[in-house]
């Protein structure tokens, strides 16, 4: 896949089929979309190519940042599975802001991306205040020599699938509706870092540190059934998400996964893993103490434990 990011001007040669849209947390919504341009690929031989901004749009906006299901790094990692030919990371601003939804057609879509297809949901909004819809990309197809594919909605229970339902679902623990609705796992990705260093030599479990990314939407706080990629293989895994309040001194919000089977002695600092939340425990709560919070641990332990005897699938 050719990454374009960073970058106002450049022109992708070969003819394309493009979508276009933020493309947070690649739910069956936009997998839907996706299809479609592949299926061009396969009848037609065009490239794949989406575009997107390299920020919320409404975070230049509103002048607040928004935080994110997918971060690019994991929108980049996501399209390169997906096997997406082209993706355009395009610089998002106050001047790209006001574009007219017609020069964002001509000089963007059919000039740059060099589109022959524009595959588009039916709520698609692009240009000044989203004034861009479907009707004028239908509108515009002849001019501009493209066809314009519009996609219905994918729903759920008679609820379009959206970033926005998704978040409600992780807000309230809810992460295996959001995976679901996400047609994979909700996961973080990060470097293994140090912790309080009390996993291991205090409690007896192999842990696994990650500080996730500022932009990332985490889910509500609390323990989840999780596995864990580390180095081509997949482990079962306790992931607590929070602050760990039974700790002292200032912690950050962090996921700390106790991970099960790993062999003794494997150093963890430093590798890039992938933790995907599966299941649903408990609220993050405070212990009096290591005692405590050891034996939670235990029972957060057996509880995975059954949870993946019941789920083989899922190592």
């Amino acid at each position: 896949m050719q990454i374009i990011a960073g970058i106002k001007k450049f022109q992708i040669e070969e003819p394309t089929a493009v979508t276009i849209g933020k493309f947070d947390g690649r739910h069956k919504g936009h997998q839907k979309l996706l299809r479609e341009m592949l299926r061009f690929r396969e009848e037609q031989g065009l490239k794949t190519a989406i575009f997107t901004f390299d920020m919320a749009p409404s975070g230049v906006v509103s002048g607040k940042k928004q935080a994110l299901i997918t971060t690019n790094q994991e929108r980049r990692n996501n399209m390169e599975k997906t096997g997406i030919d082209y993706l355009v990371e395009y610089p998002f601003n106050q001047e790209v802001a006001q574009m007219p939804p017609e020069e964002f057609v001509e000089r963007i879509l059919a000039g740059y991306m060099n589109a022959r297809v524009i595959v588009a949901g039916t709520d698609c909004g692009f240009g000044y205040r989203r004034a861009g819809n479907a009707a004028l990309l239908k509108k515009l197809a002849p001019e501009y020599g493209y066809e314009a594919v519009i996609i219905e909605k994918e729903q759920d229970e008679h609820r379009d699938i959206s970033s926005t339902y998704i978040r409600e679902q992780l807000d309230q623990g809810h992460i295996a509706k959001a995976n679901a609705l996400l047609g994979e796992p909700y996961a973080i990705h990060g470097e293994v870092v140090h912790g309080n260093h009390i996993g291991a030599p205090l409690l007896g479990f192999p842990t696994a540190n990650l500080v996730p990314p500022a932009e990332k939407y985490l889910p509500r706080f609390g323990v989840y059934a999780s596995r864990i990629w580390i180095d081509g293989k997949y482990y079962g895994g306790v992931s607590n998400i929070g602050s760990k309040p039974t700790i002292t001194g200032e912690n950050p919000v962090g996921v700390e996964t106790f991970v099960l089977g790993l062999e003794p002695g494997v150093d963890l600092y430093g590798k890039n893993v992938e933790v995907q939340l599966l299941d649903f425990e408990r609220p993050e709560q405070r212990f009096e103490g290591l005692e405590e919070l050891k034996a939670r641990i235990e029972l957060d332990k057996q509880y995975a434990l059954e949870y993946f005897e019941r789920h083989p699938e899922w190592l």
